[in-house]
């Protein structure tokens, strides 16, 4: 039996999320956003923290990731606009809805997240993790710019 993908695409799983999953590059933000959508849904904590920026990835919190994936009932996405910014390296904007119902009810989030390409691999910028970089500083995406010149503007 064949599952249908949780991003809402209509698509299975395989087909869909499951290969980015698997390890196949996502080939845009929004298909990275989507998969990191069905990743909470499925407790794939790993992807989570492997998506997200690599300066970032310390400063996660794996447990609470855990927590809120396993304690929720994902309810659905629902994907408003992605905004390819394109530059070296390129950027976009996904902004979206996610649904899910926890201990405190029906919960909604909207959000605008921030995504970088870094050689052929989409990133997910994370706002809740500071990047210890000045404005002058060379980017943690690791594109040889000023923080101030590349990433800075998408967290």
């Amino acid at each position: 039996m064949e599952t249908t993908c949780p991003c809402g695409s209509g698509s299975h799983l395989d087909d869909c999320c499951g290969r980015y999953h698997a390890g196949t590059p996502a080939p845009s933000a929004e298909h990275l956003m989507r998969s990191r959508y069905s990743a909470y849904v499925l407790g794939l904590i790993d992807y989570l923290v492997r998506t997200t920026l690599p300066a970032q990835q310390a400063g996660l919190d794996r447990a609470a990731l855990l927590a809120w994936s396993s304690q929720s009932t994902w309810l659905g996405l629902e994907v408003e606009s992605s905004e390819v910014l394109g530059g070296k390296p390129e950027h976009a904007f996904v902004t979206f809805t996610a649904r899910w119902h926890d201990g405190q009810g029906e919960q909604v989030h909207r959000e605008r997240s921030g995504f970088v390409q870094c050689d052929g691999q989409w990133y997910f910028l994370d706002p809740t993790v500071p990047l210890k970089s000045g404005r002058n500083d060379p980017c943690p995406c690791g594109s040889g710019l000023k923080f101030k010149k590349c990433c800075a503007g998408f967290i």
